[in-house]
């Protein structure tokens, strides 16, 4: 695998954000609504998130030691027509450099973040000409760092979702909804209606039921 995507038919891929992938790795229908009907719905959750980005989210560097640190970084990759935000990056002096993104809830390894981090770290490979072999979730749950590997299936998981958030936008479809235990943490619930359309058979025979024609009566001459 490499960090190259050409283009297809000779039409410059379309660029995706790096939020957008986290969203379509948790629910492809999540990224939908966002990306195609630019619908959002805050919970308890979601702004206790905003309120952790505050200050991650306001521009600055500062030098601590070995370690110079960077906020609201923005970042891309024009090969691989990828664009987004850096909360934190790390540069140290022995030429490591760590991207952290920060997540208010508790970090579940191999989940949506690890996908955003990683496409992080191949942004910044792009734009400083280094290697990254590691980046960091940072969860305020706990208030850890996890340490992520950036390996080649991290990075081909990245591809793989940012081509199915190109096929989304490019259909404008929306995808199914998963019904599952995801909905209940998701703020986007009652915008979604995953449990109504997950029986959307059920209500169209039921509906099917409610109004059923007779044969036309014939007219006596």
């Amino acid at each position: 695998m490499t960090d190259t995507a050409p283009k297809a038919d000779g039409v410059p891929l379309q660029q995706v954000t790096l939020s957008a992938l986290e969203h379509h790795a948790y629910c492809p229908r999540q990224a939908g609504l966002i990306l195609l009907e630019d619908g959002y719905a805050d919970d308890a959750a979601t702004i206790r998130g905003t309120l952790l980005h505050q200050r991650v989210h306001e521009p600055g560097h500062e030098t601590r030691g070995a370690v110079r640190t960077l906020r609201a970084l923005p970042v891309w990759h024009d090969g691989l027509a990828l664009v987004g935000v850096c909360d934190v990056v790390e540069i140290h002096r022995d030429g490591r450099i760590i991207p952290v993104e920060h997540k208010s809830g508790s970090y579940t390894p191999g989940g949506p973040a690890d996908v955003q981090m990683t496409g992080q770290a191949m942004c910044l490979e792009a734009m400083f000409g280094c290697s990254i072999r590691q980046g960091v979730i940072y969860s305020a749950a706990d208030r850890r760092r996890h340490t992520v590997a950036v390996d080649a299936a991290a990075r081909d998981r990245v591809l793989t979702l940012a081509d199915e958030v190109r096929r989304t936008l490019a259909t404008a479809t929306l995808p199914g909804a998963a019904a599952d235990r995801r909905c209940r943490r998701c703020s986007m619930h009652d915008m979604c209606m995953p449990r109504v359309l997950a029986r959307k058979d059920a209500i169209t025979r039921a509906a099917s039921k409610l109004f059923t024609p007779q044969p036309e009566a014939a007219w006596d001459d």
